[in-house]
């Protein structure tokens, strides 16, 4: 197993880590990794009031309602999201559907349904995204490199693969980064935009920094945060750490357990360009129906 260290060293990784992960005058909350008193902003939304504030025009400055009542500005920014192993075909093509509607920028779908989805919205704007090595990233890396290709085959523009959790906890950067570039380099030939799922909710702040400087070394187009399979989900925190860590010329993406059209505003204020969620209706319209759509 490699264990040869990033290029980045560990102080720097550790002023990322302090830089967001703390209140204008308050201590670190965070020893190796875990929350001692529920003060850090991963665990207390309340505590990066500072950082949403200062991104917020982000979101204010396009907010605009459609003809139908809806906040388009954020519909734009919104993967329309249905994962679940036992999604119907009529479901997905409700999806498509709304995602018509609302104009969202994608629908994001399991492979199996990329042919379909690509049919129904042959003649919109709305996007075709599917997920690679779901959701557990534990799939060979060839797997994940031939998957991708079929799915581009099918329709899909843009894929949203999962890292491999274990080998990033474990050390091992050059399989993590190789895994990575080679999704991204059988996307990009067909100029399709990848995004790399971190699964933040099992990683310890230091390895969702680590995450990203691979994802961006490997060339990917977006870092996310979850599957919406494991524990936790998006949090200001994360998107907060993630873009600092980034930079404005990668893309962060949002995704697990986003509900209302304040989570999402928030998310976006601290640094997100998009959201995945199953419920996109009712975060853009509150006053619609909820879509029977779910991760």
């Amino acid at each position: 197993m490699s264990t040869q260290p990033l290029n980045v060293d560990r102080s720097t990784i550790l002023r990322l880590i302090e830089e967001v992960l703390k209140e204008s005058n308050a201590h670190m909350c965070c020893e190796d990794g875990i929350c001692s008193d529920n003060l850090c902003v991963v665990h207390n939304k309340a505590g990066v009031s500072n950082i949403v504030r200062v991104g917020a025009d982000r979101i204010t400055a396009g907010v605009g309602l459609a003809a139908g009542g809806f906040d388009i500005s954020l519909a734009r920014m919104i993967d329309h999201t249905l994962l679940r192993p036992d999604a119907s075909r009529a479901e997905v093509e409700k999806l498509c559907t709304e995602a018509k509607q609302y104009s969202f920028a994608s629908v994001c779908i399991n492979p199996s349904y990329v042919g379909l989805c690509a049919r129904l919205l042959r003649d919109s704007n709305v996007k075709v995204c599917t997920v690679i090595g779901f959701p557990l990233g534990a799939t060979s890396t060839a797997a994940k490199a031939y998957e991708a290709e079929q799915a581009i085959k099918d329709g899909a523009q843009e894929v949203d693969m999962v890292i491999n959790v274990g080998l990033l906890k474990s050390g091992d950067y050059d399989a993590v980064e190789q895994d990575i570039r080679a999704v991204t380099t059988v996307a990009h030939r067909r100029s399709v935009l990848t995004k790399v799922i971190l699964e933040t909710g099992l990683l310890i702040d230091e390895e969702k920094v680590k995450g990203c400087v691979l994802a961006k070394r490997a060339g990917a187009d977006f870092v996310k945060t979850s599957t919406g399979f494991a524990k936790g989900g998006a949090t200001v925190g994360d998107i907060a750490l993630m873009r600092r860590v980034v930079g404005p010329g990668m893309g962060v993406k949002a995704s697990g357990g986003i509900r209302t059209h304040e989570d999402a505003a928030a998310l976006v204020a601290s640094g997100a360009d998009r959201i995945g969620a199953s419920a996109s209706v009712k975060i853009v319209a509150p006053e619609s129906a909820v879509p029977a759509s779910a991760y």
